[in-house]
């Protein structure tokens, strides 16, 4: 400070006496007002900022209030600041308060501040200024950069130079691990932490986010990330290129092995479990290629892929089915037909136009009966001739027939009629 200690006692010993000099005569023996007293209250403030004391007096009888640092030295006596450190400055001064301002507040500030009441007996209130201190950036580091799925891996990270000391939280993702705390204070009463986590990956952690959380009152947000690098062996899967369905003999069979792991698979292998690949089949690469399938070939047919972490294989189980039966060509399409390709069981359809077909025969027979039968009731209807007619039919002239026919009615007694 600008002022020493002996010098402000005697400062402090001058202004009491200036200060007496203007009392009443008799005031010095004079009791305190009954009811007045002083109040201020504590103070955070983070280290760089602003601090402001207040020091309040209710029912002031016009005594005196002063405002003294850590090691009694007198900053404010009422409005006159004797103390030659312009950071503090006055805020407001009246009969019940005296208000101050300390900025640019440092950790050699923090202590406890004197409000005096010059009252007989005199009054002190104590306000303690708490300066806090954020911690530089947390440092996050990995005992390895690359770690294999599986292994064991472990992460530090170090908060240096907070005050009060700063707690350290670990997120891996969504999820939230718990680390080994140490804490260390350092010769200005500042804080170093130090946290370690240790955890297993997997595959999955490829590339998952830690994070190193600083929670601290003087600072928020504060944290450092890493990225974490997994090698894995290789996933493995077969697709079937060709056919769809089943495989019959006489198909070809085309399959494809996909394999992903980190690093990339250097090496794709096709083998047939327990016995030897086909001499004619065809491998390139992650392809296996058989043509002509024949019974013979049935069996497991492995793809095994491998890095530099390790290897995996997948197994493709082949069955050979019989070939389609090959069916001469009818007269007229089959009622039901089946599709080479589909599994066994599989439902026959249904052909429409042999339907039509023999819907158009049906009718037609239907309509060739109606005929005939409209034939045969046609010929056999129930008309008839008489003889009262008779001998007219051999008539050469139609005068005859009229004689003919008359001279048949002088016959009546023989008259019948023949239903022909």
């Amino acid at each position: 400070m600008a002022i020493t200690g002996s010098g402000s006692l005697a400062i402090s010993f001058f202004v009491f006496v200036i200060s007496a000099a203007f009392l009443p005569k008799g005031a010095a023996e004079t009791l305190t007002v009954e009811g007045q007293n002083l109040a201020t209250d504590n103070v955070t403030v983070i280290e760089g900022e602003t601090a402001t004391i207040s020091c309040r007096v209710r029912n002031n009888d016009d005594s005196v209030i002063q405002l003294l640092n850590p090691n009694r030295q007198t900053i404010y006596f009422k409005d006159v600041r004797p103390l030659k450190d312009s950071r503090f400055q006055l805020v407001n001064f009246s009969d019940n308060e005296l208000r101050v301002s300390l900025s640019n507040v440092s950790l050699s500030d923090e202590g406890r501040y004197v409000c005096q009441l010059y009252t007989d007996p005199p009054q002190e209130a104590y306000a303690d200024i708490t300066v806090l201190v954020p911690p530089g950036s947390p440092i996050i580091e990995s005992r390895e950069d690359v770690v294999s799925e599986g292994n064991e891996t472990e992460l530090t990270c170090t908060a240096i130079g907070g005050k009060p000391a700063a707690y350290i939280r670990w997120m891996k993702g969504e999820e939230e691990l718990t680390g080994e705390t140490t804490v260390e204070e350092t010769y200005d009463r500042m804080f170093t932490v130090t946290s370690r986590v240790r955890f297993s990956v997997t595959k999955e952690d490829d590339g998952m986010p830690v994070d190193c959380i600083i929670d601290h009152p003087a600072v928020k947000d504060l944290l450092a990330q890493r990225h974490l690098e997994v090698l894995y062996k290789p996933e493995v899967k077969i697709v079937v290129t060709y056919p769809e369905g089943l495989t019959r003999e006489g198909d070809n069979l085309d399959l494809t092995c996909i394999a992903e792991g980190k690093p990339h698979p250097h090496q794709i292998n096709w083998l047939r479990v327990d016995e030897d690949v086909p001499p004619h089949a065809v491998v390139t690469g992650s392809d296996l290629y058989i043509e002509n399938l024949n019974k013979s070939y049935n069996g497991t047919y492995r793809c095994v892929a491998s890095n530099a972490v390790g290897e995996a294989y997948v197994d493709y189980i082949l069955y050979v089915h019989d070939a389609p039966t090959t069916i001469p060509t009818p007269t007229t399409n089959p009622v039901n037909t089946q599709d080479s390709r589909a599994g066994e069981g599989a439902p026959q359809k249904i052909d429409h136009a042999v339907i039509g077909g023999v819907v158009a025969v049906v009718m037609f027979a239907i309509l060739c009966a109606l005929i005939v039968l409209g034939r045969y009731f046609a010929r056999h209807k129930g008309t008839y001739f008489t003889h009262e007619a008779k001998g007219a039919d051999d008539a050469a002239d139609a005068d005859t027939a009229i004689i003919n026919a008359e001279g048949g009615h002088n016959n009546t007694d023989e008259k019948k009629e023949y239903y022909i």
